[in-house]
């Protein structure tokens, strides 16, 4: 009788540590759920920073005076905030970059445009005109950053 109830207790351990293992794999697969495989190496951090960015509208523009359009952009391992900007040709663009975590800057071509590298928390405002209408990439410049996602678009209308 006592092998009896010692293999059922074997076998509820066996049992219970298989369905934790079950439910380990099964949260693993939902934090990467939305991720492409390139991205499947980043860490945890990087994983849970995408539930419900889709759902933020794209920040509007302060408009401080006339033709001036001002943005505030918070930067984190390894993404803006705001990843579409929309102003008007000739707009003057004041844009804040605030880097709340690591080591970031904020930099778009065409415009000639960038903020210093700043270590967190670091804060710094740039100013250009948008003198050209079309869509634009801006990214953070450092290492491998911009491929790994931390880039948005400006959009300038005519």
């Amino acid at each position: 009788m006592n092998k009896n109830i010692l293999f059922i207790f074997i076998g509820l351990i066996v049992i219970a540590g298989g369905v934790m293992v079950w439910q380990s794999s099964q949260s693993k697969t939902v934090d990467m759920a939305g991720m492409s495989d390139d991205n499947a190496h980043m860490p945890n951090d990087m994983e849970k920073k995408s539930e419900g960015d889709s759902m933020m509208p794209p920040p509007a523009a302060v408009e401080t005076a006339p033709g001036v359009k001002e943005f505030t952009v918070t930067g984190k391992n390894f993404a803006f905030d705001a990843t579409t900007l929309a102003v008007n040709k000739g707009d003057t663009v004041r844009i804040t970059f605030k880097n709340m975590e690591g080591f970031h800057d904020w930099k778009i071509d065409e415009f000639n445009a960038s903020t210093k590298q700043l270590k967190s928390p670091g804060e710094e405002t740039i100013e250009f005109v948008a003198d050209k209408a079309g869509s634009f990439e801006y990214y953070c410049s450092v290492g491998k950053h911009r491929a790994m996602g931390m880039k948005g678009t400006l959009t300038v209308t005519e």
